[in-house]
């Protein structure tokens, strides 16, 4: 590669990290406080016995 070529491209790079960054950042405030703090707090955990295949028939779970 030309020195041009690299330094253009060490550039693109920075950008990408850069906006990589940017986005992480961005994401973790939206989602911090709701779906985050859902899994941490371990409320999808407690899932029904019916199995991933038994819960997507298309019929809605018994009622209490």
């Amino acid at each position: 590669m030309t020195e041009s070529a690299k330094k253009v491209a060490q550039q693109t790079e920075d950008r990408l990290e850069g906006l990589a960054d940017t986005v992480r950042e961005k994401f973790d405030k939206v989602t911090e406080g709701s779906f985050r703090d859902k899994i941490i707090e371990g409320r999808f955990a407690e899932q029904d016995d019916r199995g991933p295949d038994q819960s997507r028939t298309g019929t809605p779970p018994p009622r209490d």
